[in-house]
């Protein structure tokens, strides 16, 4: 078969999808040299179906670009639009009058933490980003509104605070580095970490008026992110969900099944604009994904119930927590009977110790356990280390003992530097130490007064709200503040109030669980400051 006979039949077999395949054809025999990935971004299409074209087209190559050449353009160069992006892209029209955005949102996003594979996270373009924010305005009445971003790797919070910062954004994720760029950015954005899988902040419960997420693309990811995006609502009637959402033009059966996972939860399906996401990667599904505005109904909330009833925590498609990995080891069921344990926190063999009671991760990050058990032993999987420092914060437990998936030092890892720094942020409290898989943290006894107590005080009570508590000890004689050192007397309540405000407003209605760990790293620092005359 000739190229020109297998191209024709490469086209014909695309039937009326051909169009993105003619697209790239105008695209190659226009002049401009294009390497795969950015013809896979620009033309919406699967990094296969594209490499099916390049194998039977006559190329001239300059290192890693291609096009067709001069003398051969007559022959496919045939008036194709390339451009079909409008037809998803409502916004299209206005990105030309916010360049000076779109020049700084390029340079915080290739300044941002590098993504982690195991989160599948994959970059959005900077001129995606601004579109989204763009499009939240010319649908949406924004004045006085609440936006959360359920997960924000891409940074649309900051983009959102940009574009319109009448609006109030917060952020939950679950990525403690992205967190803390984007409060670097000082843009009023509110951060709060969260594992999705194991509750949204209670601050961010039945908060924002509008919601939007780039899940992991898999049914379970979609749906616990729409899911944890319903529940953040404060209107549940006028209240949106905007959810990005890609898939190969290859695989619609998958496409099928996440729409079916949005289904379940009983959402409205207002709008898709396709192909409105782009990526730098992704290309497997043609570094693009289209965007759906979603309308919750009266049937989504028991839905939404039942859904996190049945929560699984395999929800990526990628590491030890993608939906067809292994199913994990069990933990070290020998240095748990030895430990004599009054509680078991996470997921323990059936019969283990039978006559023990036994709790969630979310359960205990959620409420303080009724019991105050001596001695709890907590399983932390591959996958949620991240929540390590939480889970320890969490029980009020004289000696916890944790078991990891890894050895302990690659687990801390994954949420902070190294044992030491974890040591350190947890000093106020607790006495560390590890040996293989086994971390075993003894509550130290509280300090007689001045700043530590009263940071003792804030860690002893993590589900309690961080204001509160510090408030409450600034009042107590002998206490310090972060406006200063109280003497005997402690602070009135006023003065207290006062002083919290100042040195921490982020904290005023968050609870220490779902600050992000460099707010509670410099918390002990703000609590010791002098305070003015």
């Amino acid at each position: 078969m000739s190229g020109h006979e297998a191209i024709d039949e490469l086209l014909a077999e695309a039937g009326v999808d051909g169009l993105r395949l003619r697209g790239a054809l105008a695209l190659l025999s226009g002049g401009r040299w294009w390497t795969l990935g950015d013809l896979v971004r620009e033309t919406a299409t699967s990094r296969r179906t594209i490499e099916s074209l390049l194998r039977v087209l006559p190329l001239e190559h300059s290192g890693d670009r291609v096009r067709i050449p001069s003398d051969q353009v007559n022959r496919y160069n045939v008036g194709i639009v390339t451009d079909i992006s409008g037809l998803g892209n409502p916004v299209a029209e206005m990105v030309a009058g916010h360049s000076a955005t779109l020049e700084r949102l390029e340079t915080l996003i290739a300044g941002a933490p590098r993504g982690r594979h195991a989160l599948d996270h994959v970059s959005a373009t900077a001129e995606t980003v601004l579109r989204r924010a763009l499009l939240l305005g010319r649908r949406f009445w924004l004045p006085g509104a609440r936006v959360l971003c359920v997960g924000d790797h891409d940074l649309t919070s900051l983009a959102v605070r940009m574009i319109h910062p009448e609006a109030e954004v917060a952020v939950a994720d679950v990525d403690d580095r992205i967190l803390e760029y984007i409060d670097a950015q000082d843009l009023g954005v509110r951060t709060r970490w969260t594992d999705l899988r194991l509750g949204l902040p209670p601050s961010l419960r039945g908060w924002a008026d509008l919601a939007i997420t780039d899940p992991p693309y898999t049914p379970e990811g979609i749906g616990l992110f729409a899911a944890r995006a319903a529940e953040g609502l404060r209107d549940r009637d006028r209240g949106r969900i905007l959810v990005a959402y890609g898939a190969s033009e290859r695989t619609p059966m998958l496409a099928l099944k996440v729409q079916k996972a949005l289904f379940d939860l009983n959402l409205l399906n207002e709008a898709i604009f396709p192909h409105f996401n782009r990526y730098h990667g992704a290309e497997a599904i043609g570094s693009a994904a289209d965007l759906y505005v979603l309308r919750p109904t009266t049937k989504t909330w028991p839905a939404i119930a039942s859904r996190l009833d049945r929560l699984a925590t395999a929800i990526y498609t990628q590491g030890p927590q993608a939906v067809e990995s292994a199913p994990a080891a069990p933990p070290d069921v020998a240095a748990v009977t030895a430990f004599g344990p009054d509680l078991l926190a996470g997921d323990w063999p059936r019969g283990l110790l039978p006559q023990v009671p036994r709790t969630r991760l979310a359960t205990l990050l959620a409420k303080p356990y009724a019991a105050d058990p001596e001695r709890v032993a907590i399983a932390v999987p591959a996958g949620l280390e991240a929540a390590l420092p939480r889970l320890l914060l969490a029980t009020r437990a004289r000696h916890v003992r944790v078991l990891t998936a890894g050895p302990v030092a690659d687990t801390v890892a994954d949420t902070v530097a190294d044992l030491p720094e974890l040591a350190a942020l947890l000093a106020p409290v607790y006495h560390l130490t590890a040996e293989g898989h086994v971390l075993d943290a003894v509550r130290l006894s509280p300090p007689d007064g001045g700043p530590d107590r009263v940071v003792r005080r804030i860690m002893d009570s993590a589900h309690g709200k961080v204001a509160n508590t510090w408030r409450e000890a600034l009042t107590e004689p002998g206490a310090a503040g972060p406006a200063g050192a109280a003497g005997a007397a402690g602070l009135t309540k006023r003065q207290a109030r006062a002083a919290v405000e100042e040195a921490a407003p982020w904290a005023l209605d968050a609870t220490l669980l779902e600050l992000p760990l460099h707010r509670l790293a410099r918390m002990r620092a703000r609590i010791g400051a002098p305070s003015p005359a």
